[in-house]
């Protein structure tokens, strides 16, 4: 099995399974290279805190269950069903790998960075680009998306390829397809800085006004945990103290769940 097989394996792990016996599982069968190469938690470009291509809350919405988690969730339904033409639906897929696969991946899935398009309200509005065009356009540069100033040509390509990816999805049936923030949210930040800066012994290498400084405006849910139990970069940002990696993943042996869930929980106030 490869590292990249490990994380997809962890991805789409029923959440509610015991994370840490699912850890020290991957441990024993992720290669060397893991323990080599990488990214530290603290490093790599910013992504983006919420969606993109997304609207808030629908009005009138019922309350969520808070035993399921959105992931496993159907999507928003298509309110107006479109469909476009193959040539311009190939040419919106090369458009969109170039400029948006980096964050929403090429299938417009979700990315490491960026949310599930097929999943997002705005998406379901949107009517042969009149939601979507104008945020491309405009960009959230608060949530880290730049404007694209793009042909109406090859906007219009994007849009269909993005509405082709989501009526396929809708196709497919079922709900979970990736692991919703909310799913992680379980733990007590106070117990986690307690046991970051005490039993841990995070704080020997880790620093919430250091390396770890607004971690969670870069990275939230799944990405956040996956860069607190398996950081591979050797130096922290603007650091040259090399970081004993082992210790990360001697840590998987030792974490139970109440620790990992806190530990994360206190990360997630470092904004």
């Amino acid at each position: 099995m490869t590292h990249e097989t490990a994380h997809i394996e962890l991805h789409f792990a029923p959440i509610f399974d015991s994370i840490a016996e699912r850890m020290r599982h991957i441990l024993w069968i992720l290669p060397v290279a893991v323990i080599a190469g990488g990214i530290t938690l603290a490093q790599a470009p910013a992504p983006q805190p919420d969606a993109h291509v997304q609207s808030g809350s629908q009005p009138n919405a019922p309350p969520r269950d808070p035993t399921q988690s959105p992931a496993s969730e159907r999507p928003p339904q298509t309110i107006t069903p479109q469909t476009y033409s193959i040539g311009q639906i190939h040419a919106g897929e090369l458009r969109f790998a170039s400029l948006c696969g980096f964050c929403h991946g090429r299938d417009a899935a979700g990315g490491e960075t960026g949310p599930d398009l097929t999943r997002s309200k705005l998406v379901a509005q949107d009517n042969r680009g009149d939601k979507i065009g104008p945020l491309v356009r405009r960009g959230r540069p608060d949530q880290g998306m730049p404007a694209f100033n793009l042909n109406d040509a090859d906007l219009a390509a994007i849009v269909a390829f993005i509405h082709d990816q989501k009526t396929k999805s809708e196709s497919l049936g079922g709900g979970r397809r990736s692991v919703d923030a909310s799913d992680l949210a379980t733990g007590n930040a106070a117990a986690g800085r307690r046991y970051f800066n005490g039993a841990g012994g995070c704080s020997a290498c880790h620093s919430p006004t250091g390396d770890l400084a607004g971690i969670a405006s870069r990275y939230q849910g799944l990405p956040l945990l996956l860069r607190m139990l398996y950081p591979t970069d050797r130096t922290a940002p603007g650091s040259s103290k090399d970081i004993d990696l082992s210790a990360h993943f001697n840590q998987l042996a030792k974490y139970t769940d109440e620790d990992m869930h806190n530990v994360y929980a206190y990360l997630v106030t470092l904004k």
